[in-house]
């Protein structure tokens, strides 16, 4: 696991969008390997959301060759709905972006067959070669996607009857009436989101503290300070030292983005680097 910790909530989006593009230009997606992202809705994203559009607009960053595939969406509520998670995306993503309609993938709550668009949502992210980076928050109760606290981690996309606690919660986008929040709900798998080949979890706010200090392992997460609040202050410096730590040594930038570290012929510039490495630094650098 790894924890990105950054001071508030518009550093943590920053961070966030700026790892996807960085994600997603390393992988050089072409229309016979596209990258294939997993998304969210709620507040959580909406910031980093807002920045991957801003990294379009100037034409850093294309989704043509980019296939999506939306964590939920609310049973019977239509389409259009404004609080549908079909709105969602287009209202804060989709819209603004170059990505293809036929390759943004969001579960339809209004199915003939509930069962059979859950199994047929499972079959087309194994057609195009899994989730690449799956992009999630996660509720005060640390909940992901509609997945309650106690969800199988085999579980596969399905139909899910909401918790009370979560109606409740979800009234707030309903002018605060829970009987217009829908009951059920469509939703990916803790064993779908895991089969990825990478998770990247948003967690902001005093009130997810409790949700991080029990989060998911194996996974990278960027958080901003408050959230950090039921943390041990040891585990707080140790992750915080660790980027601290690789920039004196060798160079953020020489840190590959699963954090490992990019295999290079010749030591990095630098006295601490030269005592990492063990040998002084005579020739210029150069990657391998």
């Amino acid at each position: 696991m790894r924890l990105i910790i950054r001071k508030d909530y518009d550093q943590v989006s920053e961070y966030m969008a700026s790892y996807i593009k960085k994600r997603i230009l390393e992988f050089k997606p072409t229309p016979n390997r596209p990258f294939v992202l997993g998304l969210p809705t709620g507040s959580s994203p909406i910031g980093t959301y807002k920045k991957l559009v801003e990294y379009h607009r100037k034409g850093e960053l294309s989704f043509q060759d980019v296939i999506t595939f939306n964590m939920d969406e609310y049973v019977g509520l239509p389409r259009d709905h404004p609080e549908s998670y079909h709105s969602f995306m287009w209202n804060h993503f989709f819209k603004y972006i170059d990505i293809k309609p036929q390759n943004a993938h969001v579960l339809n709550g209004n199915a003939s067959d509930l069962d059979a668009e859950c199994l047929q949502f499972e079959e087309k992210i194994k057609a195009v070669g899994g989730i690449e980076l799956f992009l999630g928050g996660i509720g005060p109760d640390g909940h992901i996607a509609f997945n309650e606290p106690g969800s199988s981690l085999t579980s596969r996309t399905r139909v899910k009857t909401l918790a009370y606690d979560t109606i409740i919660a979800n009234s707030r986008f309903f002018d605060g009436d829970i009987s217009k929040v829908p009951r059920m709900a469509l939703t990916v798998g803790v064993g779908t989101v895991m089969d990825a080949h990478e998770v990247a979890v948003i967690i902001s706010g005093a009130h997810k503290a409790l949700a991080l200090a029990k989060c998911i392992e194996e996974a990278l997460i960027v958080c901003d300070e408050d959230a950090t609040l039921e943390l041990h202050v040891k585990t707080v410096r140790y992750f915080t030292n660790i980027e601290k730590v690789q920039a004196e040594l060798i160079g953020l930038e020489n840190v590959g983005l699963q954090g490992g570290i990019k295999k290079y012929s010749t030591p990095v510039p630098s006295p601490v680097r030269d005592q990492f490495y063990g040998v002084p630094f005579k020739t210029p650098f150069k990657k391998e």
